[in-house]
């Protein structure tokens, strides 16, 4: 046997080590139980592979983000095979690894019930117990059609090889290359338990699983077309430790009570009605107290920073997104188009910048003009497809604070500083701060304008962020087809990462439209046009916020900042009075004189979240004062009226928290 010398990678740290041929990348890591996989090249292995001479070698750990797909999609390969072994009819379809979790899609004659997930789970717990043994084996595109001759679904897999999409998971199974199969071997006799079409890697055995749980389960379309059948898709979760799978159930559960479809029903906020469609909400007195209040608040602050109010249609001809592109980029999200005037295409608007174009070009511009800021709370209208639509956070009608701003190149940089300083200014405002920034740069197989234009736009965007001493994070291709953007992506109270706002750069549909301005030598010259959505829409703005807050929104939002609770009916009137008082500095202020007892209207102050409960009895009267009750239950008594007021107010206008 002749040496192999390879380098084993940890960290910055670089060891060679000099080991017989046949070594496998186990031994490598042996005694490192945290290590479930490595990388070699760039490519992920399975421990069982042979390294071979001058070979740099990675562990990967099962808590990094590798690891955990690894590991879920290996959860996933045992929840199949105790799918087949209880319901050997089932079809299998695809299980790929996804965020916290991973699902596997099957076709069966009836839906999985929840006494079948029981029954699947602890299937799964006697399978991972066993300590079946992934093995790889490499096959030929023959004989992975003659041993999966009855998974139809597999088959169509095997066809794809080297176009597979990543956004339907097929990516998982098939690659460019070799097709593989990986089986599950028994520990003790040897003999092949159950086998899948997968191009791994995986687990080295089935004990290396150590704490999972299956979920939910829902149909879902193959590869998610709807020409497609409806299979049956389980989801489940698979974590490092139970400790984590614990904490991570207990994040789900918060998260659930959070969650903005339900708190908009308790709390009366909105509802998405079905009479009127999926995506399309309506906001209730409440809720529309709560949007108004962000909206003004966003008036004043953008009006403040020179922005200028627009408002356009919500359709129009489709000759305008032919001529910015849209019709050719981005058909499959809009609405179709209705014929009018003589058979003429008219389309919902899905974004608001060609309008805001043609306002810009409605008369002539001169730099002495520039920058020029536009604004609108423009209603768009996108088709979204059925599965993805959910909420607020996902809708097909929404409302975007819209801007665009044209400057000429040398305003640019310092333009796009202050409105990335003022978007994340005004997002603080709101109660969020912890962001990172996102750069999103060209699709090479979607965008417009030339490579220059574009190197140009993406690294002004990149000095622009770092400026701001935020994490910035690497989008490759996820930006729009005419121009690079930063994305605010920030962290609500419970960690979650949404993202809020979007800057594009833009040099390309000025150029398709021909817009121009007047330079100061007399020349026309081609303004660089800056796109802008702080909240992204109104509506996921909303959810995120009712989210982040649990509901319990600070006072400024709060649709009833304060509720006046009698002791007894002698004391309506003197809350009466104080309500009046309160709305006449501009505060939303109700009293409960229903027939209710006091510990009742106390409980359904706070299921309603109301920030102060102004509590009065005989002597809060006598003394022409008010008490206070908090949402967590403690209490400031005998405060004179004039200073409750005031204190009220001042929370208010501080945009404080109580």
């Amino acid at each position: 046997m002749s040496d192999v010398r390879v380098i084993i990678q940890r960290d910055s740290e670089r060891e060679e080590r000099v080991v017989t041929t046949g070594t496998t990348a186990a031994e490598l890591f042996a005694g490192e139980r945290s290590v479930i996989a490595a990388r070699v090249a760039g490519e992920l292995k399975d421990l069982s592979y042979q390294v071979q001479d001058g070979e740099t070698v990675e562990g990967v750990e099962i808590s990094s983000e590798d690891g955990l797909n690894i590991l879920r999609h290996s959860t996933a390969h045992v929840m199949a095979q105790a799918v087949q072994e209880l319901f050997p009819e089932a079809k299998l379809g695809i299980g790929p690894p996804v965020r916290d979790g991973f699902y596997y899609d099957f076709d069966v004659e009836k839906p999985f019930t929840p006494e079948d997930l029981k029954a699947i789970e602890k299937k799964m717990q006697e399978i991972q117990k066993r300590g079946q043994r992934f093995s790889r084996r490499v096959v030929t595109d023959e004989a992975a059609r003659e041993e999966l001759a009855d998974e139809p679904y597999k088959l169509e897999l095997i066809g794809l090889k080297g176009s597979a999409s990543h956004d339907d998971g097929a990516d998982v199974e098939v690659g460019a290359g070799e097709l593989t199969i990986y089986d599950n071997i028994d520990a003790k006799t040897g003999e092949l338990c159950w086998k899948d079409l997968c191009r791994g890697p995986h687990l080295p055995t089935t004990r290396n699983i150590p704490a999972f749980k299956l979920m939910r389960n829902a149909a879902a379309y193959w590869r998610g077309s709807e020409k497609n059948p409806m299979l049956q898709r389980i989801y489940g979760t698979a974590w490092p430790s139970k400790e984590e799978l614990k904490a991570h159930l207990e994040f789900l559960a918060e998260a659930e009570k959070r969650d903005h479809r339900k708190l908009g029903s308790e709390l009366d906020l909105f509802s998405i009605p079905e009479q009127i469609g999926s995506g399309l909400a309506v906001f209730h007195p409440k809720g529309g107290v709560i949007r108004r209040v962000m909206e003004d608040y966003s008036r004043r602050r953008h009006e403040e920073e020179g922005y200028e109010f627009v408002y356009t249609p919500h359709a129009t001809k489709g000759k305008l997104f032919e001529t910015s592109g849209h019709l050719d980029w981005y058909a499959d999200g809009m609405y179709p188009p209705m014929q009018l005037d003589e058979g003429v295409d008219y389309y919902l608007k899905p974004m608001n910048c060609p309008m805001h174009n043609l306002i810009f070009d409605a008369r002539g511009r001169s730099y002495r003009e520039l920058p020029l800021r536009l604004f609108e709370f423009g209603t768009v209208y996108r088709y979204e497809k059925s599965g993805v639509v959910h909420g607020l956070t996902r809708a097909r009608g929404f409302t975007q604070d819209d801007a665009h701003i044209y400057c000429t190149r040398e305003q640019m940089s310092e333009e796009l500083d202050k409105t990335l300083t003022f978007v994340l200014n005004l997002l603080r405002d709101y109660g969020l701060t912890d962001f990172y920034l996102e750069l999103s740069t060209k699709d090479p197989e979607k965008f417009v304008g030339s490579d220059e234009a574009w190197e140009e736009a993406t690294e002004t965007l990149r000095q622009v962020a770092e400026k701001q001493g935020l994490p910035l994070v690497p989008d490759p291709g996820g930006a729009a087809f005419y121009g690079p953007k930063i994305s605010v992506q920030t962290k609500d109270a419970i960690g979650r990462t949404w993202q809020m706002s979007t800057i594009q750069l833009d040099f390309n549909l000025p150029e398709r439209f021909d817009l121009e301005y007047t330079a100061a030598d007399g020349t026309k010259t081609r303004p660089v046009m800056i796109h802008r959505a702080l909240f992204g829409s109104i509506e996921r703005f909303f959810a995120v916020l009712l989210e982040h807050y649990a509901g319990a929104f600070p006072a400024w939002l709060a649709p009833v900042q304060a509720i006046g609770i009698p002791i007894g009916d002698a004391h309506v009137d003197h809350l009466e009075k104080f309500a009046d008082a309160a709305r006449k500095q501009g505060l939303r202020v109700e009293v409960d004189s229903s027939s209710d007892r006091m510990q009742k209207k106390i409980r359904n102050a706070q299921k309603q979240k109301v920030p102060f409960m102004v509590i009065a009895g005989d002597e809060d009267m006598a003394n022409g004062a008010v008490s206070f009750r908090y949402r967590d239950g403690s209490q400031e008594n005998g405060i004179p009226v004039d200073e409750a007021i005031a204190k009220i107010a001042k929370v208010v206008e501080e945009r404080a928290q109580v």
